[in-house]
């Protein structure tokens, strides 16, 4: 080989070697098309769209770089994980996309030393997702006359579930009727969730602890691979 020419393939082998290398090293935020505009990210991952567990890891930016600060067991939907902007009311699946994370909530007080905005659920506090309300998809105290009972969640009625958990901005700040309401990300029960994203109690109360509104926390929920791959988000 002449030496030119095997410079040429050195220089070529080295340009290779060098992409290849952070490839292996790189975080899965690293990976996403997109991770919100803030220093904070939760990712919710199913191995496939009809899996109905999977893992929760947030995740910090510092000096550039991606790094975990926890990770959790996850469940998803009884129907798995289906695109957002497909998704209908009342099929049991949990959306996938980038989600803003409005604020947190819970029948037990925030854990000591949260700043992340908490509103705490009392007697009267309901989620409306009946789709004839002028309050579809929002908080209400009371429930007002036009959100149907049937129609709403009565969050003290949730229990341990509802003991603490975040607001997952699906559908939430231009609401398309139909599309769901009350997705949250909350404490796990026996199984799978009506559609929201659920870890154990423990996790939930240190997420909602690293939680600061300064690093505009988002969440992306999605899949390992294929049409829902969280990548795309």
């Amino acid at each position: 080989m002449r030496p030119a020419l095997a410079a040429a393939v050195s220089v070529l082998v080295c340009a290779c070697l060098l992409g290849a290398a952070p490839a292996e090293g790189t975080t899965l935020p690293d990976r996403m098309a997109d991770t919100g505009p803030g220093s904070q990210l939760i990712t919710a991952v199913a191995p496939k769209a009809g899996s109905t567990t999977g893992t929760v890891t947030w995740w910090d930016r510092r000096d550039g770089r991606w790094v975990s600060a926890g990770e959790a067991p996850a469940r998803f939907g009884a129907n798995g994980l289906v695109e957002g902007a497909a998704r209908r009311q009342g099929t049991d699946t949990t959306p996938t996309g980038l989600f803003t994370l409005p604020y947190a909530f819970g029948i037990k007080a925030a854990p000591s030393g949260t700043t992340y905005k908490y509103r705490l659920v009392r007697e009267d506090s309901w989620w409306c997702q009946d789709d004839d309300s002028r309050s579809y998809n929002r908080w209400t105290e009371p429930r007002p006359a036009d959100c149907r009972a049937q129609e709403a969640e009565h969050l003290m009625s949730y229990g341990p579930l509802y003991a603490h958990a975040l607001v997952i901005g699906f559908n939430y700040h231009q609401p398309v009727r139909g599309r769901g309401a009350g997705i949250f990300l909350h404490v796990s029960g026996k199984g799978p969730t009506a559609g929201c994203v659920s870890v154990p109690e423990d996790a939930m109360r240190r997420i909602l602890l690293w939680a600061k509104a300064r690093g505009r926390p988002h969440i992306a929920v999605g899949t390992e691979s294929g049409r829902t791959a969280i990548t795309r988000y």
